[in-house]
């Protein structure tokens, strides 16, 4: 860079600095909502049902029985107490990673209103041999969504199957 181009340069940046504190002085930049200009984190309020699904699969992964547990309601919730009290909780959080260590991903669809405030979401289950397709049956319960039942998984045919290469 030769000496006139930094010297044109130098110059261009002085006054648009000088441009920017006159206007600055003018009020230009007063009605700016400068909290909005700045990065922040979005705070998530309200819990989704998908959240909820994605929450207990966490659990599950995880092997945490109480969090697994806090995700349903219902019958589904009494039917789990009653499993784990008879299994235990560490063969319980056993069969928990062991039945969701196979799974490769998970896909939710959005949720369909049913009728009485709950939802139902249709969830596929990725494997390395098969996909499987459940649907969810979720209510608000105190302002929190909560998984009340789940139909059986079905297996669904796929084309190619999971990590199959690429030619």
């Amino acid at each position: 860079m030769t000496t006139r181009r930094k010297a044109q340069l130098l110059t261009a940046i002085l006054l648009a600095g000088a441009l920017g504190v006159a206007a600055y002085r003018k009020g230009a930049f007063a009605s700016l909502d400068w909290p909005r200009l700045t990065l922040s984190a979005q705070v998530k309020t309200e819990q989704t049902p998908q959240d909820a699904i994605y929450g207990m699969l966490d659990a599950a992964r995880e092997g945490k029985v109480d969090d697994y547990l806090a995700f349903h309601t219902g019958e589904m919730a009494v039917l789990l107490r009653k499993t784990i009290a008879e299994q235990g909780e560490p063969a319980f959080a056993k069969y928990l990673r062991d039945t969701n260590a196979p799974i490769k991903g998970v896909a939710l669809e959005e949720p369909q209103p049913l009728t009485g405030g709950g939802v139902k979401v249709k969830v596929e289950y990725v494997f390395a041999d098969r996909n499987e397709v459940q649907w969810m049956y979720v209510e608000k319960i105190a302002g929190k969504w909560r998984i009340a039942r789940a139909d059986a998984s079905e297996r669904i045919r796929t084309l190619v199957p999971y990590g199959t290469p690429v030619q």
